[in-house]
């Protein structure tokens, strides 16, 4: 039992009970995948109003209606390639709506930066989806990468929930990055009859593996994986800190501190 698959399982609990809840009220599964998204439309408005604490307990009741569509429909069976099509399409706006409720937020506090960030986020992760999609008409299976959409989602509300919304965007832009790019390589790879790479050396064997991510979740190589990003947006502070007196501060942070003045800022 890995840790990621402890919690997947204590989450099923209470999620079965939802389920068989939306199965007896008779709610059709697409009826659920709406509801979730105008949910987390709210969740964006919250994170766009700097509300982040409110946004992160919305996201998780969004989301509920997210996961448990497609279970609701293997109960009724009601399983058709049309819901499959309404889930997908409504996942994409459920994410850009999360991303735009950032850009808001960090345009009116003047972060260009992180505006920029939060954009290329957005379109790494809508790429990532559509990498695969267009990956999977011409190839059987293109499911590569470690950062999916349950991945973004969950570190949508850490960053909530923690303060930390600045690391968690660099994660996502630079996991999404690779993810884009590995389904590309791997469909040119399949389609060209050549196999992966997977390295001589204990250190090219380790690169390759997570470059040519395909390990399932709740996995010991994905445990590791989520307590490395864990760690990294934990150490990172929050983005709107200035004053280096002010508490819960990153490692970063305190680093910048013990290392003295670095001369003026710049405008």
């Amino acid at each position: 039992m890995t840790v990621t698959g402890f919690i997947g399982k204590v989450c099923m609990w209470p999620l079965r009970a939802i389920i068989n809840a939306s199965v007896a009220l008779g709610i059709h599964p697409n009826t659920l995948t709406l509801i979730g998204v105008l949910i987390n439309v709210g969740a964006a408005v919250a994170l766009a109003r700097d509300h982040f604490l409110p946004a992160g307990a919305i996201m998780i009741v969004a989301n509920i209606f997210d996961f448990i569509d497609g279970q609701a429909a293997q109960q009724t069976n009601t399983v058709s390639r049309f819901g499959a099509f309404w889930d997908s399409t409504l996942d994409r706006f459920s994410d850009i709506a999360l991303f735009l409720g950032l850009i808001y937020l960090y345009t009116t506090m003047g972060r260009t930066d992180y505006v920029m960030v939060a954009a290329l986020a957005l379109t790494f992760s809508i790429m990532t989806s559509y990498a695969r999609a267009r990956a999977e008409s011409l190839i059987e299976k293109c499911k590569v990468g470690f950062m999916e959409r349950p991945e973004r989602i969950v570190l949508f509300m850490i960053g909530a929930f923690t303060n930390r919304m600045g690391a968690v965007l660099w994660v996502i832009l630079l996991l999404s990055i690779f993810t884009v790019a590995d389904r590309i390589y791997y469909t040119y790879l399949v389609l060209n009859g050549k196999t992966v790479p997977r390295g001589r050396s204990p250190i090219t064997k380790v690169f390759t593996r997570a470059f040519f991510w395909t390990d399932e979740r709740a996995t010991l190589a994905y445990d590791i994986m989520v307590i490395a990003i864990l760690l990294f947006v934990w150490l990172t502070p929050p983005i709107w800190i200035a004053d280096p007196t002010a508490p819960d501060m990153g490692l970063w942070a305190w680093l910048d501190v013990l290392a003295g003045p670095k001369g003026p800022v710049l405008p």
